[in-house]
């Protein structure tokens, strides 16, 4: 597998463990939607109030912001291949746990290990193919996972439309089909190889070379491992205070940032509440079902449109871009939402084009952005703390917006969501770099020049 000659496709091995560490995010997409379809059912069988609709809601993002924060350094220790298979251990204990609760305790308990899983996989997926990847494919290749992502959130949207139906307990069925993938990815992970430059921080530098050749046989092997180990900072791999210092302090409060910006569009309250937004604009509950897995194809659409994209026009450009179309459709969706048009079919054209362009722009270069833009020495610390920040807005406005929503309206909610969309506009034009075609080595010089 490892020669040119006598293989059906040089890549095939390259793509063969991308896949699979992309499985991560499938994991990740389906558990972070599929919760969506279950609200209704939960409130029904719980009692529970708007706040603990919320509460119900947010547990798994309190599990991701901890999970996040925490799979660093696990990462760095054990590697990255071993974190991945913890992470669908856990996977498979949530879904099953949360499918047999019998109080919100223990629902939520099962929501927070999931949490945990999704938090450690939105770290180490796209992390490992990143490190794994030729600069010139390394954009679509880490898009893979946000497709992943995408793909799981369309497979949550319909697997809850056709188990809405199944009874009294549809609710425990939609959240226990997860662990079909869970522990598909589990055993695909003991047939993908480690990451090269993991091997190289390791020490195992032989080893990170014979990887490297069967990763891309074209590579000249002797000088992609000396950029990779020239780039290793010893001190800054074994103490986090480097983190926040110069040089990497400026990567770091980027990191924040853009994980901050992609939660102020708005996408994952779209995610865990379009039902219920649905549904309160005067759809029914089959209707509403129905109209998620609408948001998800277009979502899984314009991700496959953006992979074709990204290593062409760069990230920064479709970020902008993004930006520009996403502020349009929040801010339509605001103002006929606000003017009570609730039943016209606009609502869903401004939410299907606001889909679109997310998933044209942040959807699929956030996790390529954080994945490559730290140095080799930090990257698995610095990428915990930019999907932190992802996790704890998530997670705070994935809490408030029932509450938020009820005192001042969906429509002003998603006012707000058009403000922060216009302020990242001007963020990513000053601050951001273009890593469009280069090596992580070449990435972190231009990175640290800033």
């Amino acid at each position: 597998m490892n020669q040119v000659s006598g293989i059906a496709h040089p890549y095939r091995f390259l793509y063969g463990n991308a896949f699979t560490a992309a499985l991560g995010g499938l994991l990740f997409g389906f558990d972070t939607a599929v919760i969506s379809g279950t609200i209704p059912f939960l409130t029904q069988y719980f009692h529970l109030t708007p706040t603990l609709v919320g509460w119900a809601v947010s547990s798994a993002l309190i599990g991701c912001v901890i999970g996040a924060l925490t799979a660093g350094r696990p990462g760095d220790y054990f590697g990255r291949r071993v974190m991945l298979r913890v992470m669908a251990i856990l996977f498979l204990i949530s879904a099953l746990g949360t499918g047999l609760a019998v109080n919100l305790t223990m629902f939520v308990i099962f929501r927070f290990i999931g949490g945990l899983a999704i938090g450690g996989a939105s770290v180490l997926s796209p992390m490992y193919i990143s490190e794994i990847s030729p600069a010139r494919m390394r954009g679509r290749l880490v898009a893979l996972s946000q497709l992943a992502i995408v793909t799981g959130i369309l497979v949550a949207f319909f697997s809850n439309y056709l188990l809405v139906n199944t009874g009294e307990n549809n609710w425990r069925w939609m959240l226990m089909a997860g662990a079909v993938p869970a522990i598909i990815l589990f055993v695909l992970l003991f047939f993908v190889t480690q990451s090269p430059r993991w091997l190289v921080m390791k020490g195992r530098v032989e080893e990170a070379k014979e990887i490297i050749g069967k990763l891309d046989p074209f590579m000249d092997k002797d000088a992609e491992i000396k950029d990779i180990v020239a780039s290793i900072d010893q001190d800054a791999l074994s103490r986090n205070v480097f983190l926040f210092r110069k040089p990497y302090l400026r990567l770091v409060l980027i990191g924040i940032a853009v994980g901050m910006f992609n939660q102020f569009t708005g996408i994952n309250v779209i995610l865990y509440y379009a039902p219920s937004i649905f549904r309160e604009a005067g759809f029914s509950n089959d209707a509403a079902l129905f109209q998620t897995i609408m948001i998800g194809l277009t979502n899984l659409v314009f991700t496959i449109v953006a992979m074709g994209l990204i290593d062409k026009f760069g990230r920064k450009f479709l970020l902008m871009l993004g930006s520009v179309l996403m502020s349009c459709f929040l801010a339509l969706f605001a103002i006929f939402y606000t003017k009570g048009d609730h039943h016209s079919v606009v609502l869903l054209i401004c939410l299907l084009g606001f889909i679109a362009s997310f998933a044209l722009s942040q959807g699929a270069v956030i996790w390529v952005i954080l994945s490559e833009m730290f140095p080799n020495s930090i990257r698995a610390r610095g990428s915990s703390i930019g999907s932190f920040s992802h996790w704890v807005f998530n997670a705070a406005i994935g809490f408030l917006f029932p509450i938020a929503s009820g005192y001042f309206g969906i429509g002003t909610v998603f006012f707000f969501f058009t403000a922060g969309t216009v302020l990242s506009f001007f963020f990513f034009m000053k601050f951001l770099v273009e890593t469009k075609g280069k090596s992580l080595e070449e990435i972190e010089k231009l990175s640290l020049k800033k």
